[in-house]
């Protein structure tokens, strides 16, 4: 048996390397996975060639590179406890929130809100993915994959147009600050008790959340970036802050939705 290890440098969260797992579920010759989020590393246990897997993880655009390849004697691998269900508590957490920061960003004209909660359903949809695929066909699992990502894409599509239309027509209409700031602190609890639920089946050094794991997540970053968005609304009394990350968060989301369609590919 060979073990490669992969340097993955935009895989930071849970919900990536479940997006690699469902890429590689395809590739027969693979023994085991073994993910290392805080160093963004990947080693595959493999048997036969690498190249099928070095491609598979290119085309999802998550800068994924082959660093080496070398021989192992290890067979037995440990089994990730109560992955089902942690994934169906993360994929709840993620829909509720989706659903919270949806709302509340329409009553409040957040744009910052409304891309933070479409973040939220991106990373639903790859739990859900990951678990309505289990035991599925490949068809199937690429024809769900296909089907969220066209959805994903086209709600970016349209907050991304809105963006556009509240930056040139309606400049003087405010959001909320106060509820920017008090809901993306709720969507950033939120995202670290996910890290922290998904970790946990791991290895007891892993279930720590380091600060090197939760502050480079994604989503934590947004999170952060609504918050400062939402004191410099009130600071400059201008809803361009709250409109700028909108625009980047709905970009994010996009990016993600086209990574989700090269599972159905």
């Amino acid at each position: 048996m060979e073990k490669t290890i992969f340097e993955i440098t935009k895989m930071d969260c849970p919900s990536e390397e479940n997006l690699i797992r469902m890429k590689l579920d395809e590739v027969s010759n693979i023994k085991n996975l073994d993910f290392d989020i805080p160093n963004r590393k990947l080693t595959v246990f493999h048997s036969g060639g690498i190249a099928i897997i070095e491609k598979s993880i290119e085309e999802l655009n998550l800068g994924g590179k082959k660093l080496k390849t070398e021989q192992s004697d290890q067979t037995e691998f440990k089994k990730q406890s109560n992955q089902k269900k942690l994934l169906w508590t993360v994929l709840a957490i993620n829909f509720v929130f989706f659903l919270i920061e949806m709302t509340t960003g329409l009553i409040s004209k957040s744009m910052g809100l409304v891309a933070d909660s479409l973040d939220m359903l991106a990373d639903s949809f790859v739990y859900g993915i990951s678990l309505f695929a289990v035991g599925g066909t490949l068809i199937r699992k690429k024809r769900i994959a296909k089907i969220a990502g066209i959805f994903q894409i086209i709600l970016a599509i349209l907050g991304f147009m809105e963006v556009l239309r509240r930056f040139f027509f309606e400049s003087d209409n405010l959001p909320n600050f106060s509820t920017m700031i008090i809901v993306a602190l709720f969507a950033l609890v939120a995202n670290g008790i996910c890290l922290y639920i998904l970790q946990k089946s791991k290895s007891k050094e892993e279930a720590h959340m380091k600060a090197s794991m939760i502050f480079t997540s994604n989503d934590v970053i947004i999170n952060l970036g609504v918050i400062a968005a939402g004191l410099l609304v009130n600071w400059l009394n201008s809803n361009k802050p709250d409109l700028i990350i909108g625009m980047i968060v709905f970009i994010l989301v996009t990016q993600g939705a086209l990574r989700i369609l090269k599972l159905g590919n």
